[in-house]
Parts: structure tokens; C-alpha cells; sequence
């Protein structure tokens, strides 16, 4: 199994900077955050000139010897703009045309794939149609990215539609062809088991992992309660053979500020590297 670190761990540092030192930790691959905020790489700065952004980070990771395991889309910190499944048809057409931006992006970077958000519920709207609904528009989004040789898969999160294992399970029944980048820290923070996730293990494109308990998003390796032997376990039997990505975060949200995220994430490389060998 290959390990990569997220650019955006390290948001007080350059994007060349940031890549120097996922380099020198000795990680094979980056998973490169394309934000609306916090991000090194900015989604409005990426989207209106996706190629040329994309080979110059192409040639950034070059230069340090990092393979992309990711892009990382996420348009806004306020994610129901441009939200797949979202109830105003014209936003959803915005929404498939900056997928194409992103897709010239990936593309450019060299990278194999992409992960996006699934979509939320929105007011006014049963759950089963937007669940629906999503699964149709990320329909639309595997098709057009696999014309392109790329990968798409949706990382279910806190507040989204996919926010529970019965609802990930179900997306992904809905969604043939969709991956998914799958994160425990936001089932478990849930109070949800990590086994609940198993079921999905055979569609996981990704892993995105940090330590995390019930009632706290992230928090170190000392609190950290969730199984990645377990879970590292599970992916292999199913076939895994994607990148496992460290994912501390360094932002004033969920009190994700609190932890020492270099220091985090070399104890969880040191940790997904035992449990996979």
C-alpha cells in the first residue's frame, strides 16, 4: 500500500515548501487540496486556468518526487454552492461545468483521480430525493471524467447526505462506478463503530486518515480511537490498492487547530505503515 500527506496539513507554508517537506517524511504521494479556503491551491485561481496550474504543480511535484494520490475539490467553504445534488437545476449546471475545470486539472497534474463532496440535504426536500439526486449527478461526473482516463469518488462526510454507514452504503448502491475517499474520523466523532464502514470497503478509492474519538473530529494519536489496524486490515482482503493519506488539518474549525499536525502526522505514517506491512 502507498502513503501520501495532504498539502494542506501544513497551510502556513507554500505550496513548494509544503512539498518539500511531505518529500523529506518520506511519503510516495501528495493529496493535493483544491479549496475555497485554507487550502494552498485556491478552487476560483485553479478554475479559471485549470491546464496551467496543472502542470505547474505537475512539475512542483516532479521536482520533489511526489506521485499525486488526489485532487481534493472543494469550491466553497459554504458547501452548497455548486453542491452536486443541489434543488436549483441552474446551480447543478454550474456545478457540472466547473467538474469539467477540475477533470482539466486532474488531468494536467497527472493524477489518477478525483474526490468531491456527495451533496447534503437541503430544506424542503425528502432525504430520498436528494440522495437520488446525487447519485444521478455523480452519475454524470464518473461518466465524464472516465472519457478522460480519471477516477472520481466522493468522500461522505459530517453533514452531507452520506453523513451515516446506511447512507454510504446506500450511495454507493445507487452510484455504480463511484468510489469513494473514505474518512472514519467523521463516523466515529459521530459515535458510530468503525466496523460500520466495512461493508463499503470493496468501493474505497482513498483513505483519508487522523485520529479521532466520539465528540471530536481530530484530535492526537494519544486520544485517537479509531482501529486502523482494523481498518487497513479490511482494505487489503477487499483489493485496496490506493493511496492511504495522512489527513491532519491546522484550521480554527472543530478545534482541528489543538493538534501538532507535523508531529501528528508522523506518528500516523508510523502507524499505517506497521498495520500494512
Amino acid at each position: 500500500m502507498k502513503l501520501a500527506c495532504s498539502d494542506y496539513t501544513f497551510p502556513l507554508l507554500d505550496h513548494e515548501n509544503a512539498c518539500a517537506l511531505i518529500s523529506s517524511l518520506g511519503f510516495a504521494g501528495i493529496n493535493i487540496g483544491v479549496w475555497g479556503s485554507t487550502t494552498q491551491l485556491r478552487a476560483d485561481e485553479v478554475a479559471a486556468a485549470p491546464s496551467t496550474h496543472g502542470r505547474q504543480v505537475a512539475e512542483r511535484l516532479a521536482r520533489h518526487g511526489l506521485l499525486p494520490a488526489d485532487v481534493f475539490l472543494m469550491a466553497d467553504p459554504d458547501f452548497s454552492v455548486l453542491a452536486v445534488n443541489h434543488p436549483d437545476p441552474e446551480e447543478r449546471a454550474r456545478s457540472r461545468e466547473r467538474f469539467q475545470r477540475w477533470i482539466e486539472f486532474a488531468h494536467a497534474v497527472g493524477a489518477s483521480g478525483l474526490t468531491i463532496l456527495p451533496g447534503l440535504d437541503f430544506d424542503g426536500v425528502a432525504h430520498e430525493d436528494s440522495l437520488s439526486r446525487a447519485a444521478e449527478e455523480l452519475a454524470v461526473r464518473v461518466q465524464a471524467a472516465r472519457e478522460a482516463g480519471l477516477e472520481v469518488s466522493a468522500e461522505p462526510h459530517v453533514g452531507s447526505i452520506v453523513a451515516a454507514p446506511d447512507d454510504t452504503r446506500r450511495l454507493a448502491e445507487l452510484s455504480p462506478g463511484l468510489g469513494l475517499t473514505l474518512d472514519h474520523s467523521h463516523f466515529v466523532m459521530q459515535g458510530y463503530a468503525v466496523p460500520e464502514l466495512d461493508p463499503v470497503f470493496g468501493r474505497v478509492r482513498n483513505l483519508h486518515a487522523r485520529g479521532a474519538r466520539p465528540g471530536r473530529l481530530q484530535v492526537g494519536m494519544k486520544e485517537n480511537e479509531i482501529d486502523y489496524e482494523h481498518v487497513v486490515g479490511g482494505l487489503r482482503d477487499a483489493g485496496f490498492d490506493g493511496f492511504l493519506i495522512t489527513e491532519y488539518m491546522w484550521i480554527d474549525q472543530a478545534r482541528c487547530d489543538e493538534c501538532d499536525t507535523l508531529s501528528e502526522t508522523i506518528l500516523m505514517r508510523d502507524r499505517l505503515l506497521a498495520a500494512a506491512a
